[in-house]
């Protein structure tokens, strides 16, 4: 019988390089790479979409998730709602999602280097432009894709929705 918290946590990574023996095997076999990241503190219908969308530009889709202190430092001091080890065993339930890597930095740069996918992923909110890593997965010959969000789906607003319901 399989244990499904084991079948979770074999995604979770808790840094680059814990996960370079899987990132390895996977360019062996010429798997499409597709790197994304983000806080994803209170999962919701623009979140599933996004990332689904994001793991059909491939065939792995890995995920850069900011960790705790990562995400206080960009969305304030009531973030985030639920925890990094929450987050990211939310985020491996998903089939669709092959990996999670915690990550520290301001950014996800150092991440994107390590791993240099063959697909970059941010919302249509940003332009390719200002996408940390987009000029280096450009360079290596892999590609940066946006995609739109479902309007009216943000863990923001629905943070909102709930401090209005008190």
């Amino acid at each position: 019988m399989k244990n499904n918290k084991t079948t979770l946590q074999a995604k979770i990574y808790n840094n680059i390089e814990d996960f370079e023996q899987q990132l390895s095997k996977w360019k062996d076999t010429d798997q499409k790479i597709v790197f994304t990241n983000g806080c994803f503190d209170i999962m919701h219908l623009g979140h599933v979409d996004y990332l689904s969308k994001a793991a059909d530009l491939g065939t792995k889709l890995v995920i850069g998730l900011n960790s705790d202190d990562s995400t206080k430092r960009l969305k304030g001091p009531t973030r985030p709602i639920n925890d990094q080890q929450s987050r990211s065993c939310i985020l491996a339930a998903f089939f669709f999602v092959d990996a999670i890597i915690l990550f520290d930095d301001e950014t996800p740069l150092r991440l994107i280097n390590a791993i240099l996918p063959n697909v970059l992923v941010k919302g249509a909110d940003y332009e390719i432009a200002n996408i940390v890593g987009a000029k280096e997965v450009l360079a290596n010959n892999g590609e940066v894709k946006t995609i739109t969000f479902i309007e009216g789906y943000s863990t923001t607003a629905i943070e909102q929705k709930i401090i209005k319901a008190q």
